[in-house]
């Protein structure tokens, strides 16, 4: 299993290991853009693991504070940029993002759900908190991860005749 970050068209792409799409849901970058500065609260690009995982159980909408559940729920009209639900700490492969981890860059659930399909985080990759419950019980730590900016993207789509994967929905919120 992979996990496929494609920034032009603001999608995650989860992938079986040949590749191929098993689900793909609608996120957020930063509205900073792309970056490995420290403090620039921009979104690494490159080669990523899913490092930590944390929030198991927690209840949809729950907000974070240094990894821990604070017993308060975001709401769309917050303007703090929350990370709710579930978290998954992202640690860099590559030279220019090994800091990735020392930054807390997470995939994590939003109160800020409306904004998702645009840059709008400030450098975790946002998604919806329900997707963020699906991709959480899906990818166990060790999950390679891909933030990208190319143009094209490196999944292939299933033959709409091919059987789905069980237990996953093809599915989708967002264009194909």
């Amino acid at each position: 299993m992979k996990i496929f970050v494609h920034v032009p068209s603001q999608t995650l792409d989860l992938l079986d290991d040949s590749g191929e799409l098993l689900r793909r849901f609608v996120c957020s970058t930063s509205k900073f853009g792309l970056g490995f500065e420290p403090g620039s609260n921009r979104t690494p690009t490159g080669r990523f693991q899913i490092a930590e995982k944390h929030g198991d159980a927690a209840p949809e909408g729950m907000i974070f504070k240094s990894r821990v559940p604070t017993g308060n729920f975001g709401r769309e009209e917050d303007e703090a940029d929350h990370v709710q639900t579930r978290i998954l700490w992202l640690d860099g492969l590559d030279k220019a993002n090994a800091n990735t981890k020392s930054r807390y860059i997470y995939i994590h659930g939003t109160n800020a759900e409306s904004r998702l399909g645009s840059p709008a985080s400030h450098g975790c990759v946002r998604m919806g908190n329900r997707d963020i419950v699906e991709l959480y019980d899906l990818a166990p730590p060790g999950t390679p991860v891909e933030i990208s900016d190319e143009a094209e993207r490196k999944v292939r789509k299933r033959p709409a005749s091919a059987p789905k994967k069980r237990g996953i929905s093809r599915q989708s919120r967002v264009p194909r």
